[in-house]
């Protein structure tokens, strides 16, 4: 896996790639996760993801090196923040009325390390008890301090009942105050469909 970053960025039709590792559990985890991976590329048309998947040798060699594969389809519906500097999440679709996705990712400033992952197992139980809520997972480029999450709701409505839930807003509000992000990215999408290689 690490020597799969620069083959990725060199796959004609990808603008955007990274190789995350998981956590255990729900939401951010302390505790990695050393039996699955997330691979989060972004397209520039559904005919190049198609030749990926269907005619590449790198993702046949994943296949190859992989128990189980799934693939979730996704269309953004925009994102504010950034990924190392960038928006790769820019365009804004409709909200097609169907599932959503989200992902969050943050880069946590190395001196309020203790402070966030004080507020992690609150956080982690208020997803893991949220109505509505049909999968997460923990991702991440660095262990502490770049942590994101990835999560599929039944609808919008689901998906902003847990964003205004006292808790998460309380955590939230404390993000702020306290600064605990050096960068920070919101996205969510239409959630199209999944495929099991």
């Amino acid at each position: 896996m690490q020597l799969l970053p620069p083959r990725l960025s060199k796959t004609d039709g990808c603008s955007f790639a990274k190789l995350l590792g998981t956590g255990s559990g729900f939401g951010f985890s302390l505790w990695p996760d050393f039996s699955t991976y997330a691979l989060l590329m972004k397209w520039e048309s559904p005919e190049n993801a198609a030749h990926f998947f269907e005619h590449s040798e790198l993702f046949e060699e994943l296949e190859n090196k992989s128990n189980h594969i799934e693939t979730h389809f996704l269309e953004s519906l925009g994102a504010h923040g950034s990924w190392y500097g960038k928006n790769p999440f820019h365009e804004k679709a409709e909200y097609s009325g169907g599932k959503i996705a989200v992902i969050t990712r943050a880069r946590i400033n190395i001196h309020k390390l203790p402070r966030f992952w004080q507020f992690v197992p609150k956080a982690s139980k208020a997803i893991e008890n949220a109505n509505g809520l049909v999968y997460t997972k923990g991702i991440g480029e660095w262990p502490l301090i770049e942590q994101a999450t990835f999560s599929i709701w039944e609808n919008e409505q689901a998906m902003k009942n847990y964003a205004y839930a006292d808790i998460h807003k309380e955590i939230i509000g404390k993000v702020k105050k306290e600064n605990w992000y050096k960068e920070e990215l919101f996205s969510r999408f239409n959630y199209l469909k999944s495929i099991k290689h």
